[in-house]
């Protein structure tokens, strides 16, 4: 943001001078209001004549946008102002700053049409040596809602509007003009050829973050008309690359300079100095909160109340628009966390993730329980601890991502396209291993060992079952795991690794307790020949596990990876040929090993380096709307706050689902209770609006909003009554069913102005 600033000459200094002068007169106090708005008035008089006669140099170009050609009665449609300046000038936002001038839109509109506030994208912050300004360079589309009256006849409707701006170089000059534009009210709404620029500038306002975890204090007492405000928000990334823009007032000023003060949590914390020029110091500031990001800038706006000091200081940001009463979670006991984890690692047992190495886990039981009850016990413990020292690595990633300022998601290595390639391949391998093509516990007969290397083989096919079976929960979140996952995420390191060893010590304690409980160990069959059968049958569960995570990286390599599935051929051929001619063959197993590491190597070279590239998988476009040929089917739109925010507030009840590829809970929720047929005709009847948060690549958005809702995972499903005031309904976390999803949305519907659900 930082930049340098061109010289000033001439007009320009003129009007950075009646900039200061202009705070020079704000700081009489309130028995020279009337004289000082007399002078202020007195100083935009003598500059407009003096900018006058370099009016027909202006070097900005103005014209209209708007979204849709065709609009019907009802409908809301966006105009965008679009100033396109000259190389080196710039425009001024919303407030402009110690100098310059916001821009101004006077409609000319016919009946039937209302025209909303201007939405303001983010500007830059230009600091001069004496006073900084908030700009626009190069270009910038300053975005109205136009709001079409139900009742609006049809046929073309003119739009006009004039324009006015300052433009600044070297030299400031007053800019104008008149832009048109013509809407055809009829019975569809058609996109215009322009709705994809205004969409791309509509990405770049700040969101209006119901709830966001932000607040404000006063630091100190004042110190004449000066006093210091701390500002705190939720930080994304490490840096102190943040900044606070705020909105215009006649009684008080935010200045522009910036401290930043060290916090022991993930927050960002920036002091601010506000000038008061009359009455009371404010009991609230608005504006924009900006944190650079890995992936751009965040924005936020924002009206956070003043308290008296940070104690008193309530986490609560009120939005300009949006749905404010989206309530913060509840307190949580640990102790109730607790409980939760060890109940959802229990569940996730159950889950389809999981089953095929409990499969084998059994199978484990069965080979050894009757005559080697001691050494089935050692291998439940060993067991445990697979899964509770994966559990710890999890626990440390977690810690690790929060320390380098990002946001931690459960699944999160779902989201690395290098972890879903090594985790396919290793999973293949575990289904050959099954098969029988080759084996890795190896008996001491195939190897002419002593039994007790068979029983340290035991050992770590045990201690890897664990860290197998971890791996697989992690795209699964079992009812309570989610609200337990939503806790930890927001605590100190101590508490993560508590919460995630309670959710190993659930996963791993059915295995424990059959390993310690003799009388349960009778229970299971007699060894037999039906073993290998079992091992064999098991085989296809778990190649059905490697088939789905294939699926899971088309999203990250689309066509190219079929050349993955090549890949896996290969390494099934090796395989084959390992386990036939170097374990079980008698010679030339060499030659055999030579064969391996060729068809390997070139392989990975030919099929993983040069075709499927792996590790650089296609970078992700801008979400788009999905759509189907079916005219019954939902029409999912991308989540985003500001598109929760513009449905509520124009009537319309909202269904979110926040969902990714690699969970398994959220494609059975939306397979049998909310992409069917009852659903579809209940959202079709409330005229409600949905929107999917696609959370397949962990986007740091939605990581903080399933916290909001005191989630760490995904499946998170919400319905939004039509109304902006009222707070949305969380459903359960994980299993949902029709009733549950029907229930919620038609609750929204009586939320939902009975008028406003009758006009749509």
């Amino acid at each position: 943001m930082n930049r340098r600033f061109a010289r000033l000459t001439g007009v320009d200094y003129i009007w950075r001078t009646c900039g200061v002068a202009n705070c020079i007169l704000k700081s009489n106090r309130t028995g020279h209001v009337y004289l000082v708005k007399w002078l202020r008035f007195l100083l935009a008089a003598i500059l407009i004549t003096w900018l006058a006669p370099s009016a027909h140099a202006a070097a900005t170009d103005v014209s209209l946008l708007l979204s849709a050609d065709t609009a019907r009665p009802g409908d809301t449609i966006t105009a965008g102002i679009h100033l396109k300046m000259k190389p080196g000038w710039h425009t001024y936002w919303r407030n402009p700053g110690g100098s310059g001038m916001a821009t101004t839109i006077a409609w000319q509109l016919p009946t039937g049409i209302t025209a909303g506030a201007v939405e303001w994208p983010v500007p830059e912050k230009l600091p001069a040596a004496d006073l900084t300004t908030y700009v626009y360079e190069n270009e910038v589309v300053l975005l109205v809602p136009l709001k079409i009256a139900t009742n609006a006849p049809a046929g073309p409707l003119d739009l006009k509007a004039k324009v006015s701006w300052l433009e600044c170089s070297t030299e400031c000059v007053l800019g104008s003009g008149k832009v048109q534009g013509l809407v055809t009210i009829g019975s569809e709404l058609k996109p215009s050829a322009d709705a994809g620029t205004i969409a791309m500038w509509q990405a770049k306002l700040p969101l209006n973050q119901p709830g966001l975890a932000a607040r404000a204090w006063w630091e100190k007492p004042a110190k004449d008309d000066l006093r210091p405000v701390v500002l705190e928000w939720p930080s994304v990334t490490n840096g102190h690359d943040a900044d606070f823009l705020p909105y215009t007032s006649d009684k008080f000023e935010v200045q522009a300079t910036n401290e930043f003060l060290t916090t022991n949590t993930n927050k960002i914390r920036l002091r601010k100095m506000v000038k008061k020029f009359e009455g009371d110091w404010p009991s609230q500031i608005s504006g924009v909160l900006l944190q650079q990001t890995g992936d751009g800038l965040l924005a936020y706006e924002v009206t956070l109340p003043i308290a008296a000091d940070a104690n008193l200081s309530t986490v609560s940001a009120t939005p300009a628009s949006a749905n404010n009463s989206a309530a913060q979670p509840p307190v949580k006991s640990l102790g109730l966390m607790l409980l939760y984890a060890f109940l959802g690692g229990l569940i996730l047992n159950i889950f389809p993730c999981v089953l095929p190495v409990i499969a084998l886990k059994i199978l484990g039981f069965v080979n050894q329980g009757r005559d080697h009850p001691g050494q089935v016990r050692k291998l439940g413990l060993i067991y445990a601890c697979g899964v509770l020292f994966s559990f710890l690595v999890l626990a440390a990633l977690v810690i690790g991502i929060k320390l380098a300022g990002h946001q931690a998601g459960w699944g999160l290595q779902f989201g690395n396209p290098v972890f879903l390639v090594i985790m396919t391949v290793l999973v293949t391998l575990v289904a050959l291993n099954l098969f029988g093509l080759f084996e890795v516990n190896l008996s001491g007969r195939v190897m002419g060992a002593a039994g007790d290397l068979s029983a340290r083989e035991g050992n770590a096919g045990a201690f890897f079952n664990g860290v197998l079976a971890t791996i697989l929960a992690t795209p699964c979140s079992a009812p309570f795991l989610g609200i337990a996952l939503g806790f930890a995420f927001t605590q100190p390191a101590a508490i993560i690794i508590l919460i995630f060893l309670t959710i190993g010590v659930g996963l791993s304690a059915p295995y424990v307790i059959l390993s310690f409980n003799p009388a349960l160990l009778k229970l299971l069959p007699k060894p037999g020949a039906w073993m290998e059968k079992f091992k064999i049958a098991m085989g296809f569960p778990m190649l059905a596990t490697a088939f789905w995570l294939y699926d899971l990286t088309t999203v990250h390599y689309g066509d190219r990876v079929l050349w993955l599935a090549f890949f896996l051929v290969m390494v099934a051929l090796c395989a084959w040929i390992y386990g036939e001619f170097i374990q079980r063959g008698r010679s030339r197993k060499g030659l055999a090993a030579i064969v391996i590491v060729v068809i390997l190597t070139s392989g990975y070279f030919y099929a993983l380096e040069d075709n499927l590239k792996w590790r650089t998988p296609i970078i992700e476009t801008a979400a788009t709307t999905s759509l189907s040929t079916d005219p019954d089917a939902i029409v999912w739109q991308p989540w985003s706050a500001k598109a929760v925010a513009d449905a509520t507030a124009a009537g319309h009840p909202v269904l979110v689902d926040f969902t990714a590829q690699w969970c398994t809970v959220c494609q059975i929720n939306s397979r049998t209770s909310i992409k069917i047929a009852s659903v579809r005709k209940k959202l079709k009847d409330i005229h409600a609006v949905a929107l999917k948060g696609d959370y397949t690549r962990l986007p740091e958005d939605i990581t903080v909003e399933l916290g909001r809702f005191g989630r760490g995972a995904v499946p998170l499903v919400l319905v939004y009554p039509g109304n902006p005031a009222a707070a949305p309904e969380v459903l359960p976390d994980g299993f949902l069913t029709p009733t549950i999803v029907l229930d919620a949305l038609d609750k929204a519907a009586k939320q939902t102005p009975a008028n406003v659900a009758s006009a749509n």
